[in-house]
């Protein structure tokens, strides 16, 4: 059976959002044969502990929560074909990390409040965003962000900043992609500030679909998938 490894550390900003968020992940991929361990605890990123894992997921981590040799294990782990699966806050993770930020693809950046905004999805093949229509209507913390989305990155979604107030990026606002980094597959989306996201199906179905995206072999995608090395 495949495990995922759920890891929900914060040291900075902390979301209400992550405890529905482990709750809707263990109960989405059961249905999928796969397993949830859900942790708060940096000590699970070892060599040894990461080879039983499939992907990592990161919900809503923030602030700095590893050490140098909890980093370096990540970082092995992901070159050497692991996945990692991005969500919302992950993004303002391990800001002085400089491959953290490959991983998640771009950096936060600050956000306007909460509100509804139109999506435009511009993959109707990739898992993560099959079951949508052309636009996607939506009410989240729309971030914007900085240092990425990274080279190579494949865009999944954008948002329109006219149908929203506090956006800073222009026509070109991204707020899902999927990239690889050396053999392991990457896939961030910006969505899941709100408790209630974790239990609308449509945001479940996105979730569902990038972490079977992760966990795919290289084989079924058309993503381009350039080797990037990074010294931890």
């Amino acid at each position: 059976m495949t495990r995922l490894l759920v890891f929900s550390k914060t040291t900075g900003f902390r979301h209400d959002s992550i405890e529905p968020g482990v709750a809707a992940l263990e109960s989405l991929t059961s249905a999928d044969g796969l397993a949830v361990d859900a942790t708060e605890d940096a000590s699970a990123f070892t060599a040894e502990n990461l080879a039983r894992y499939g992907s990592v997921v990161f919900l809503s981590s923030s602030g700095e929560v590893f050490d140098d040799r909890q980093r370096a294990a990540l970082q092995a782990y992901v070159l050497g074909g692991g996945g990692y699966v991005g969500i919302h806050a992950a993004s303002t993770t391990e800001y002085d990390w400089p491959f953290y930020g490959e991983l998640a693809g771009a950096r936060f950046d600050g956000h306007p409040e909460v509100q509804q905004a139109t999506m435009t999805v511009h993959d109707h093949d990739h898992p993560a965003t099959a079951h949508l229509d052309r636009t996607w209507v939506w009410t989240d913390e729309w971030y914007n962000v900085r240092d990425g989305p990274r080279l190579g990155a494949h865009t999944l979604l954008s948002v329109d900043e006219s149908t929203y107030t506090g956006g800073t990026m222009g026509a070109e606002h991204p707020i899902a992609w999927c990239h690889h980094v050396g053999d392991g597959r990457c896939f961030y989306t910006a969505l899941g500030h709100p408790a209630e996201a974790y239990t609308e199906p449509t945001f479940q179905a996105h979730l569902l679909g990038g972490i079977r995206w992760v966990l795919r072999s290289d084989a079924e995608s058309g993503v381009p998938s350039p080797h990037v090395s990074r010294r931890p």
